[in-house]
C-alpha cells in the first residue's frame, strides 16, 4: 500500500528557470525567499496546521520536495504535509539536502506572523504569494467560519490544480530569435559577514500615498521611484567606499518582470524574468531625475512580449542543447554549474520587488520580508 501511495504522488521536471537553482545553491546563498503576513492576533497553531494540511494538497508543485533522478532534478509532491515551525533563529536559514528531499518550503509562525520560505525551484514570487494567500484564507475560514470569495489568486482548495497552473510556460512562449548573453560587470556591495552565517533583515515602513506623491513629482511609478532611490544610494555608497573615479564600476539593479502580464499564462511555477537598468558613474554624476529616466526607458524597451520572448528563447535553447539520454545527471549538473558561473553567477545584483500596492522588498542576494 505504501508503494501504491508513493506512485500516485504528482511529480514534474523542473521548469526552465528552476534548473539553475540547485546548481547555484551554496552554503551562503541558498536561493530561497520568504513571504510573510502579519495578523491582528496570535496564530492558532493547531488551526494553522489544519489549514496547511488542506492547502498543500491543492498546490502539488509548490508543496513539493526536490528529488534527484538519473538525468535531472525533479519536484515531487510531498507525501505528508510539513510541520509548522516556530521562528528559532533568523530568516532563510540554509536548507540542507536532507530537508529539501522532505519538503522544499517551510511554514514558520511567530506570534501573529505567518511566513513561508520557498526554495526558488518551486515557484516565483507570484506563485508563492498565491500559496500564502490561500493558506491564510483557509485558516481564516476555518477559525472564523467565514467565506472568502474566489478570485485575485484565491482558488477552490477542494478542486484539483488545473493543467494551466502546472505548465512550464517558458517552453510555450519561447521566441525564435535568442539574445546574446554578453554583459558588463557591476559594482558588488560587500559587507562584513556575521558569524555563524546569520542574515540581517532591515525593514522600514512608509506611506503608500506619500511614496506615490513623490514618485509622481518625477513622473515615475512607485517601482521606478524606489528603484531610483536604491540606485542613487548604491552610487553614493560606491563613491564613499572607493574615492578613485577611474575604478568605479556600473551600478545595476535587477527588477523582476512577471511574464504573466505579457503572456496569457496561469502557471503557478516560475514564470518571471529580469530587466537590469544600469548607470555608469565614470560618465559623470547622475541626478535623481536622470536615474528615473534610465529605469523608465529600460522598462519601456524590455517589458514587452517581443523582447521577453527572445530572453526566454535564449534560456530554452540552452536547455534543449543539454536534453538527451546520453547526458548523465553528473554531466548536466556540471553543465548547469558552468553555465551559472560563466553567466555571471558570481555577480549578485541588488533587486527590487513589488507585490502590488504597498508591498515592496529590496534585497542583495537574499530576500527581506515584504514591507
Amino acid at each position: 500500500m505504501a508503494n501504491k501511495n508513493k506512485k500516485s504522488l504528482h511529480w514534474v521536471r523542473l521548469d526552465n528557470a528552476a534548473k539553475i537553482y540547485p546548481a547555484a545553491r551554496r552554503r551562503n546563498w541558498s536561493n530561497m525567499y520568504r513571504l510573510s503576513a502579519t495578523l491582528k492576533e496570535t496564530v492558532d497553531l493547531p488551526m494553522m496546521q489544519n489549514a496547511l494540511n488542506i492547502t498543500v494538497k491543492r498546490f502539488p508543485t509548490i508543496a513539493a520536495c526536490l528529488k534527484k533522478g538519473v538525468f535531472w532534478y525533479y519536484l515531487q509532491q510531498v507525501a505528508t504535509p510539513p510541520k509548522i515551525q516556530e521562528e528559532y533563529s533568523y530568516p532563510l536559514v540554509h536548507m540542507g539536502k536532507k530537508e529539501m528531499k522532505q519538503c522544499a518550503l517551510r511554514v514558520i509562525v511567530h506570534e501573529n506572523r505567518v511566513a513561508v520560505e520557498f526554495f526558488h525551484s518551486l515557484t516565483d514570487g507570484t506563485g508563492g504569494l498565491v500559496f500564502l494567500k490561500n493558506l491564510l484564507v483557509e485558516y481564516l475560514e476555518q477559525k472564523y467560519h467565514i467565506s472568502v470569495p474566489l478570485g485575485e489568486g484565491i482558488v477552490d482548495r477542494t478542486a484539483p490544480p488545473t493543467p494551466q497552473e502546472l505548465e512550464d510556460s517558458f517552453l510555450k512562449y519561447a521566441g525564435t530569435v535568442p539574445l546574446s548573453r554578453k554583459d558588463t560587470n557591476a559594482w558588488q556591495l560587500y559587507g562584513d559577514p556575521f558569524t555563524e552565517g546569520f542574515l540581517q533583515v532591515t525593514c522600514f515602513q512608509t506611506s503608500v500615498q506619500e511614496t506615490l506623491s513623490l514618485a509622481h513629482k518625477y513622473k515615475a511609478t512607485a517601482t521606478v521611484f524606489l528603484g531610483a532611490v536604491m540606485m542613487k544610494a548604491l552610487l553614493n555608497l560606491q563613491k564613499e567606499k572607493n574615492p578613485n573615479p577611474a575604478t568605479w564600476e556600473r551600478i545595476k539593479l535587477s527588477i523582476p518582470i512577471n511574464l504573466r502580464q505579457l503572456f496569457p499564462s496561469d502557471t503557478l511555477r516560475n514564470f518571471s524574468m529580469y530587466t537590469i537598468p544600469e548607470i555608469d558613474p565614470r560618465l559623470g554624476d547622475y541626478t535623481f531625475e536622470e536615474i528615473c529616466k534610465v529605469i523608465v526607458h529600460k522598462l519601456g524597451a524590455e517589458n514587452t512580449a517581443k523582447h521577453m520572448s527572445r530572453v526566454i528563447a535564449t534560456n530554452v535553447n540552452d536547455e534543449k542543447k543539454s536534453v538527451g539520454a546520453t547526458y548523465s545527471f553528473a554531466h548536466k549538473k556540471f553543465g548547469n554549474e558552468s553555465h551559472f558561473q560563466s553567466g555571471g553567477g558570481t555577480e549578485i545584483l541588488p533587486f527590487l520587488l513589488q507585490f502590488g500596492k504597498g508591498y515592496c522588498a529590496f534585497g542583495n542576494g537574499t530576500l527581506c520580508n515584504p514591507i
